[in-house]
Order: structure tokens, then C-alpha cells, then sequence
């Protein structure tokens, strides 16, 4: 494998990372991603909602636990730094905080020291690593230094396993992830949903994720409910990201808008 990240970046092929950044206004996108996330955007016009819906969830959820004594994150699939990354919550409320970010975009890797300007009380670490590949993510010397798997670990997987499909396992690899945690960790999930979809407006979706270039799976709550089989679920449980733990009053956007689940769950 070629260790100079720009080397890597192939900009005629669209990634999830630099798509999500375009849908969150960001800079770090290629006309590849632009392309291809205006094709999901003509299928699902309020994509950029539901991308910047999802983000406020990973917020409040990274506060709530902070918040709950959890000191410790794995945010796989973290994608470009942006406003309110984890360490940045997380630190703001237990400075001692120490998170490991995972991506498998190279472009992330060229910017990960934004991700890595930790407290001086924590620590930070970036892997450039695939969620189809836990082993390689758990037996990293990198994680191994910042995060102590013998206690309490938030595992965060938003907006990550939507692009992990069926024949690559998803559930087989987040339990392979979970196992490693111990008893009092969580896990942190969104994911875009078809439950607010007709028959045909799912196809039409299905649709234009083939001709975007990404390869994208919608599930239903059930299908999503089935990540947290065995696990303790946070009040208020699995529902629209818009509705977990609010917080301030607000318009919410309609969840059918955003199409957009979220749960946070203790591991027993």
C-alpha cells in the first residue's frame, strides 16, 4: 500500500467522507462527490438536512456520555474534521477524554492533525483503517496507546453502516467491534432508513445510489433495531435522530424529512 496519503486520493471516484463534507457545506470534495451527491439529492431532495440533523445527534450524544463519566471514544468512519468533532465535546466537558478516529479516505488522513489537537489532559489518535477490517482496527498499537479496551469505550458508528451492505456483514462486523468492549460501554449508531419511503419512491432511491458510484443499503428500523439485540437502549431509544435528547426547544425538521435513525445503547 502506497504510505503517502495524497498519492492515494483518487478524486475521479467519489468517497462518503468528501460527499458528506459537500452536504455539510464543506471544502475538501472533488467534483466526483459533487456529482454524486446531487444524484442522491435529486431522489432525496432533504439530504443535506438529514447530513446536518445527523451531525447534531453525534453532538448531543457525545455531550450526553461525556456528561454520563465516559471517557473514552471510537468514532469509525469519522470523516473530515469539522465544527464539534468528538474530542472537541467530549474535552469540553472531561478534558481527560481520549479518542480514536478511524477512516479509510486518505483525504481524511492529509487532514487528521485537526483531529488530533487533543487537551493537554487527553489524548487523540487517527487510524486510517476500514470498519470492514475490525481486526486491523482493534490490534492497532495506535488505539492500544490512547484507548484502554479494560474500560468503558463509546463506540460510534454515525452514518457509517448504511454504506456497508449485506454481503459485507454489518452486523457481523459491529458485533465483532462490540465484543471487544467491555461491560458499560456504548454504542453510538445512525443510519439513513426507507421507513418513511413508498415503494416507489424506495426504488427510485435504490436507483439513483446505483449511479451515484456508492454503494448504499437503506434499512428499516427493524433491520436497524437488530444492532442493539442484547443491549441496554438509552431512553428515549430508537427513533428519528431528531428526536434523542433534543435539548433546547426547537423546530424540529419532520422525521420523514431527515430519514435519519439513532439509538445509543450500553453494553452489559
Amino acid at each position: 500500500m502506497n504510505s503517502d496519503p495524497v498519492a492515494r486520493i483518487d478524486v475521479s471516484k467519489p468517497h462518503p467522507a468528501r460527499r458528506y463534507d459537500y452536504w455539510l457545506g464543506g471544502k475538501d470534495n472533488f467534483p466526483a462527490d459533487r456529482e454524486s451527491a446531487e444524484v442522491v439529492a435529486e431522489a432525496f431532495p432533504t439530504i443535506r438536512l438529514a447530513a446536518l440533523e445527523n451531525r447534531n445527534f453525534l453532538r448531543r450524544a457525545v455531550a450526553y456520555l461525556a456528561d454520563a463519566g465516559v471517557r473514552q471514544f471510537l468514532d469509525i468512519g469519522a470523516g473530515l474534521p469539522t465544527a464539534g468533532n468528538v474530542h472537541e465535546i467530549a474535552q469540553s466537558i472531561a478534558p481527560e477524554s481520549r479518542i480514536v478516529y478511524v477512516d479509510n479516505d486518505p483525504i481524511v488522513l492529509v487532514h487528521a492533525n485537526e483531529l488530533l489537537n487533543s487537551s493537554p489532559e487527553g489524548a487523540t489518535a487517527y487510524l486510517d483503517a476500514d470498519i470492514r477490517d475490525p481486526g486491523r482496527i482493534l490490534a492497532n498499537p495506535e488505539l492500544a496507546r490512547v484507548l484502554d479496551l479494560g474500560k468503558p469505550v463509546a463506540l460510534m458508528l454515525v452514518a457509517v453502516l448504511h454504506f456497508i451492505v449485506d454481503e459485507d456483514k454489518p452486523y457481523e462486523l459491529v458485533r465483532t467491534l462490540c465484543d471487544a468492549l467491555p461491560s458499560g460501554s456504548h454504542l453510538v449508531m445512525t443510519h439513513a432508513t426507507s421507513d418513511y419511503m413508498s415503494a416507489d419512491e424506495l426504488a427510485e432511491t435504490n436507483a439513483a445510489n446505483k449511479r451515484s458510484g456508492v454503494p448504499f443499503r437503506l434499512r428499516s428500523t427493524a433491520e436497524f433495531a437488530r444492532f442493539f439485540d442484547g443491549f441496554d437502549l438509552v431512553s428515549p431509544g430508537i427513533g428519528s435522530v431528531t428526536a434523542w435528547r433534543p435539548g433546547e426547544w426547537r423546530a424540529h425538521p419532520r422525521a420523514e424529512a431527515v430519514a435519519m435513525l439513532g439509538a445509543v445503547a450500553r453494553i452489559p
